[in-house]
C-alpha cells in the first residue's frame, strides 16, 4: 500500500494528529534505544483502548504487521518496525492506588518513576526498578519482565503483576480481574484456551522440559518467552496473563496493570566494599543472599577508573590495584534498631572474605550519595569516552552464583581477546546480573564482522559454558533472538514458537521479534553513526531526555531532534542531497527541529552522556540568523534602558481597555492579531504584566549603621514588565516586592548604576545571537563585581532563569542568588512570618532544577503557607523567555496536566516572571513570584 493511501485509509479511522506518515514523523518516531534501525511506513498515536482495537483490526485486515511503543528505552530492538508503529499517547497515563498503596493500578503509558512518585507517600513502590525508570513506562516495563538493582527474582514484573487489561491480535479484550471478563474469554476463544492448557500439559508432563525450566528461571532470565509460566500455573488465564509479561509485544498488548507494590523502608545504609578480583567479590553473593539487603551493585575496575578523575569521587578509587573490583550493598529498614543489626549482620556474614579495606557503613547521607553516584555514573563516564562514530551496546547476561566468579573471568578474556578490552563492567550482584558496554563502529563491515564474532562467542560461553542466561533483564528483541534456541534447546524454542502460533496465528504482532530464524538478523539493519555535531555526537539515543521535554506532546523530544539532525548530516555526507546543504534543510524543518525547542536544558539533567540538546538548537538559530536579525539585537542590545521603557509604557495600555470593554474582548482582537501575522505579532492575554514602575535610586539605607549590605539586580525583565496582571490583588511590582523583604529584614540594598541599560544576556543567547548576549554579559559583570566590591557583598537576581545564566557566564567571584535561595539561606530568621490560610501551588523552574533549588522553594512556601502543593508530572512549562508570546501552543501542549494537578489551590507561585505568564493560563489561577506569598506572610 503506497503512502498517500495508506494515510487517507488511516485517517478514516483516526483523528489527523494521531497519525504520523511524514518522512521526519517516520524517522524520528520509529528509533529506539537499541542499535538497529527500521523506518515505519505509518506510524499511529493511540489514546484509548478502542482505538488500539481499530487499529488492530485494520493491520490484521490488511495483513500489515504492527509494533506497539511506549517509551522507546529498550536496547534490543524490540520496539521498531518497518510496518506500522503504535505508540502509546497521553490517554494511557492513568493511576488508581488503593489499600493503603499496597496495591496500584496504571495504565501502561505512565513512567516508572511517576507511580513511584504517586506510591511515595504511602512508603511504597514498584518492584521492579530498572535503570530507565525515569523514562520507561509500565507497558514497557511489563514487556521487557523489567527487574532492575533489586533483587529481581523476587520483585519483577512477573512476580509483583496480579492482574492487566489484554488486547489481543484478534481486538478481543481480557481482564484478568473481572470473572465475567475471564469466563467470556475462554467461551470465545476455546481453541487458544486449549493450545495453552496443552502446552500446560506436555511441559508438566515431561519432567526433563519441566525440570530445566525450573532451573533457567532461579536466575534472571528475559531470553525467549517466560515459560514459566507453564510450570508455575495450571489455570490458563493465569498462564495468558504471566506469558504477557517478557513477550516484547509479541502476543497481545497490555493497556493497564494491578501491581502488588513492595515496601520502601526510610532508613538506608550503604557500604562501598573494595576486592582484589572479581573472582572474590562473587563469593560474596551467597551469604548477602541470606541478610536483608536492598541492593549488592558489583563494580570492576574498568568501571572505577571510568569515574575516578571526576569532582567529587572518592580518592580511593585511584589508588584501587588493576584487577579490583568494588562491591556497593545497600540496606534499608524502618527503624535504626533494625538498621543497625541488618548492618552488623552483613558485617559478620562477609567476614570470612577478604577485602581490601575494611567493611565500613554508613548512613551521612552525602556518603551514601557519593556512593551510589559512582555506581550511577558508570555508564554515562564510559559512553561519554567512547570513539566517534562508535555505536555503545549494553549486554545484559546472568550467571548462577556458584559459578559467577568463573564466568565474570571468562567474559574478561573474552573481551580483551576480542578487541573490547575496554568495557566497563557492573552488575546486580543478588541475582548474578552483569552488564558490560562494547563499542563496535557498526558503519563499517569490519566492525561489524568483529562484533558478529564476539557475540556467537559470548552466547557460547554464556548459554553453554555456564548455563547461564543470554538475557536477564533487557529483553530478548533482535540482538539476542537468533541464539534463543542455542540456550534453550530445540525442544523448548519449539514450545516457544507454538506460544507465538498460538497468541498471533497471522504473526502481525512485532514479527522479528524474540522468535526469528534467521541466523543474522542480529548484524541487520544497523544504525549509521554518522559525525554531524560535537555537541550530539555522543548520544547513545536512549530516549531518558524525553520525559523532560515540554515539546514531547506538540513535536519532537530532544532524541528525535538528534536523529533528524543526524540524518540531515549523513545525506550531506553521503552526497544524497548535494543541491540542498543542511542548513537549507534545517530550515526546511525549522517548526519541529528549532522553533519549538524551549532550550530549557533539563535534557541534559536526564542525559546519561549530559547532552543538551538546546545547545545544538541554539547553535541551528546562530547560523540561521541573517543580518537584519542581527541589526536588530544590536539595537536592542544598545538599547536596553529604551527598549525596558517603551515596554514599560505600552504594557499597562492592554489592560486599561481590557477593564474597560473586557478582557474577553481585548483577548479576542490581540487573538486575532496574533493570526493575521502568523506569529509576527506576540500573543497578549489577560495574564500578561502590565509595567513595572521605573527605580530612579540605587541605594535603599536600612536604618541600623550596620546593616548587612546586598546588592539587587532587577532583571530586565522585572524592570520592564514586573507588574500585576489579572487575578492579582497587588498593585506593587516585583522589584518594590523585594525591596519590601529586604527593608524588613533590615539590609541595606544596593542595585548597580546605570541598571537601565543592564542585560544578563540569556535572551540574546537562546536566539542564537552570540554577539549581543557576550556584549551584555560583559557590560553586567563589569557592573556587578563595582556594585558588589569584587564579590565581597552577595547579588541578588529576582529571575532564575538570568541568574542561572549569570552563574554560568559571570565572574566565579560574584556570590549570585536567586530570591529564593536568598531568602532561605539569609532572611528566615530575620522576618517574622505568619503562616497565611491559604492553600498554595508551587512550581520549579527549569533554572531552579538545574539549580537544586526544588527543596529551598518549598521550604520559604510552607513558612508561609497552611497547605503547599507541588503539582505532579509538571516540568518545563514551555514559556521559554519569550516564546510563549509566539508559540502558546509549547506552554499548552508543557502544562496540560496542571489544571488538574493544583488541586484545591487558589494561589500559584515561583520565580520567574514569563514562566508565571503560562503558569496562569493553564491552571485557572494567578501564578506570581512567591515574594509576593513572603511579603504577605512576614513583617
Amino acid at each position: 500500500m503506497e503512502t498517500k493511501q495508506l494515510r487517507n485509509r488511516l485517517l478514516q479511522l483516526f483523528p489527523q494528529d494521531q497519525v504520523f506518515t511524514d518522512e521526519l514523523s517516520r524517522l524520528v518516531k520509529g528509533t529506539d534505544a537499541g542499535l538497529y534501525r527500521l523506518i515505519p511506513k505509518a506510524v499511529v498515536r493511540v489514546n484509548s483502548e478502542d482505538e488500539v482495537i481499530r487499529l488492530l483490526g485494520f493491520c490484521r485486515t490488511e495483513n500489515l504487521p504492527v509494533t506497539f511503543k511506549a517509551a522507546g528505552t529498550s536496547l534490543s530492538g524490540q520496539t521498531i518496525s518497518d510496518s506500522i508503529l503504535m505508540e502509546t499517547g497521553t490517554g494511557f497515563e492513568f493511576s488508581t492506588i488503593t489499600d493503603e498503596g499496597r496495591t496500584a493500578i496504571f495504565g501502561c503509558g505512565l513512567t516508572g518513576a511517576a507511580a513511584n512518585r504517586m506510591l511515595m507517600r504511602y512508603r511504597r513502590k514498584l518492584g521492579p526498578k530498572p535503570a530507565s525508570i525515569n523514562s520507561a513506562k509500565i507497558g514497557g516495563i511489563i514487556a521487557n519482565n523489567a527487574s532492575g538493582s533489586s533483587y529481581g527474582i523476587q520483585h519483577n514484573s512477573y512476580n509483583t503483576i496480579r492482574s492487566m487489561r489484554i488486547i489481543f491480535a484478534d481486538g478481543s479484550l481480557l481482564d484478568t480481574a473481572d470473572n465475567e471478563s475471564c469466563r467470556t474469554f475462554i467461551t470465545s476463544h476455546p481453541q487458544l484456551i486449549a493450545e495453552i492448557e496443552q502446552l500446560h500439559n506436555d511441559v508438566v508432563s515431561n519432567e526433563a522440559i519441566r525440570k530445566k525450566i525450573a532451573s533457567k528461571f532461579q536466575l534472571k532470565n528475559t531470553c525467549g518467552y517466560g515459560v514459566n509460566s507453564l510450570i508455575d500455573f495450571n489455570n490458563p488465564i493465569q498462564i495468558i496473563q504471566h506469558l504477557m509479561i517478557g513477550s516484547e509485544g509479541t502476543l497481545g498488548f497490555v493497556s493497564q496493570a494491578t501491581f502488588k507494590t513492595v515496601h520502601d523502608a526510610p532508613m538506608k545504609a550503604t557500604a562501598m566494599i573494595y576486592f582484589s578480583n572479581l573472582r572474590e567479590v562473587s563469593n560474596t553473593i551467597i551469604p548477602l543472599r541470606s541478610c536483608q539487603v536492598s541492593a549488592a551493585e558489583l563494580m570492576d575496575r574498568n568501571a572505577l577508573r571510568a569515574v575516578e578523575d571526576q569532582d567529587g569521587m572518592p580518592e580511593e578509587l585511584k589508588s584501587l590495584p588493576e584487577g579490583a573490583a568494588a562491591l556497593l550493598i545497600d540496606t534499608s529498614a524502618d527503624d535504626e534498631e533494625t538498621l543497625l543489626s541488618q548492618m552488623a549482620e552483613i558485617e559478620e556474614k562477609l567476614a570470612h572474605i577478604k577485602t581490601l579495606t575494611p567493611i565500613r557503613f554508613t548512613t551521612d547521607k552525602h556518603l551514601y550519595n557519593l556512593y551510589w553516584n559512582v555506581r550511577n555514573g558508570l555508564f554515562t563516564s564510559a559512553a561519554a569516552t567512547r570513539p566517534p562514530r562508535t555505536a555503545s551496546i549494553i549486554e545484559d547476561i546472568a550467571f548462577r552464583a556458584e559459578s559467577l566468579g568463573d564466568a565474570l573471568t571468562d567474559v574478561r578474556e573474552l573481551l580483551v581477546r576480542t578487541g573490547y578490552g575496554n568495557a566497563v563492567m557492573w552488575g546486580h550482584l543478588l541475582d548474578g546480573n552483569v552488564h558490560f558496554t562494547v563499542f563496535p563502529d557498526i558503519n563499517t563491515p569490519e566492525e561489524v564482522e568483529k562484533y558478529a564474532v564476539f557475540m556467537e562467542e559470548l552466547c557460547e560461553l554464556v548459554a553453554v559454558k555456564h548455563n547461564g542466561s543470554l538475557k536477564a533483564e533487557h529483553g530478548t528483541g533482535r540482538n539476542m533472538a537468533p541464539f534463543v534456541e542455542k540456550e534453550w534447546g530445540g525442544e523448548v524454542y519449539d514450545l516457544m514458537k507454538r506460544i507465538k502460533k498460538t497468541f498471533d496465528p497471522e504473526n502481525i504482532l512485532n514479527p522479528g521479534v524474540l522468535i526469528n530464524d534467521d541466523r543474522d538478523i542480529f548484524i541487520k539493519n544497523l544504525k549509521r553513526i554518522p559525525e554531524a555535531n560535537p555537541i550530539i555526537d555522543k548520544c547513545i539515543e536512549c530516549g531518558f531526555c524525553e520525559v523532560n521535554c515540554p515539546s514531547k506532546n506538540l513535536t519532537l523530544t530532544p532524541r528525535q531532534r538528534i536523529v533528524a539532525y543526524r540524518h540531515l548530516a549523513e545525506q550531506e555526507v553521503s552526497g544524497t542531497k548535494k543541491s540542498n546543504p543542511i542548513q537549507k534543510q534545517v530550515k526546511e524543518i525549522s517548526y519541529p527541529l528549532e522553533e519549538t525547542c524551549a532550550t530549557d536544558g533539563l535534557c541534559g539533567l536526564a542525559c546519561p552522556v549530559r547532552i543538551d540538546t538546546g545547545k545544538l538548537v541554539k547553535e541551528l538559530r546562530w547560523q540561521q540568523n541573517g543580518r537584519l536579525a542581527n541589526r536588530i539585537a544590536d539595537t536592542i542590545a544598545g538599547n536596553m534602558a529604551g527598549t525596558t521603557s517603551l515596554l514599560r509604557g505600552l504594557l499597562p495600555i492592554p489592560h486599561y481597555i481590557g477593564k474597560s470593554l473586557g478582557y474577553g474582548v481585548m483577548e479576542s482582537v490581540t487573538k486575532g492579531l496574533y493570526r493575521l501575522g502568523d506569529g509576527t505579532f506576540p500573543l497578549w492575554t489577560r495574564h500578561t504584566p502590565s509595567g513595572s514602575k521605573k527605580i530612579t535610586h540605587n541605594i535603599f539605607p536600612a536604618c541600623a549603621p550596620d546593616a548587612p549590605v546586598a546588592v539587587y539586580f532587577p532583571s530586565c525583565i522585572t524592570r520592564a514588565m514586573g507588574g500585576s496582571s489579572f487575578g492579582y490583588k497587588e498593585t506593587e511590582d516585583i522589584p518594590q516586592k523585594m525591596l519590601s523583604i529586604l527593608r524588613k529584614a533590615g539590609y541595606t540594598v544596593i542595585i548597580p548604576e546605570e541598571k537601565n541599560r543592564l542585560c544578563c544576556g540569556m535572551a540574546f543567547s537562546s536566539k542564537g545571537f552570540r554577539k549581543q548576549a557576550q556584549k551584555k554579559e560583559n557590560e553586567l559583570n563589569e557592573a556587578l563585581l563595582k556594585a558588589s566590591r569584587n564579590g565581597e557583598l552577595p547579588v541578588i537576581c529576582d529571575m532564575s532563569p538570568c541568574l542561572l545564566h549569570m552563574r554560568e557566564t559571570l565572574d566565579k567571584r560574584l556570590r549570585l542568588y536567586d530570591q529564593v535561595e536568598f531568602i532561605h539561606d539569609f532572611l528566615l530568621d530575620r522576618l517574622k512570618f505568619t503562616r497565611q490560610p491559604v492553600s498554595v501551588a508551587i512550581h520549579t523552574t527549569c533554572s531552579s532544577t538545574k539549580m537544586h533549588l526544588e527543596e529551598k522553594l518549598h521550604a520559604v512556601a510552607a513558612r508561609c503557607a497552611e497547605k503547599v502543593i507541588v503539582p505532579e508530572n509538571i516540568g518545563c512549562c514551555g514559556w521559554a523567555g519569550d516564546r510563549g508570546f509566539f508559540y502558546p501552543e509549547l506552554n499548552n501542549s508543557a502544562l496540560a496536566p496542571l489544571k488538574e494537578g493544583i488541586r484545591d489551590a487558589t494561589e500559584g507561585y515561583s520565580n520567574s516572571r514569563t514562566c508565571e505568564i503560562g503558569l496562569s493560563i493553564n491552571s485557572g489561577i494567578a501564578y506570581k513570584s512567591l515574594v509576593y506569598l513572603v511579603d504577605k506572610a512576614t513583617n
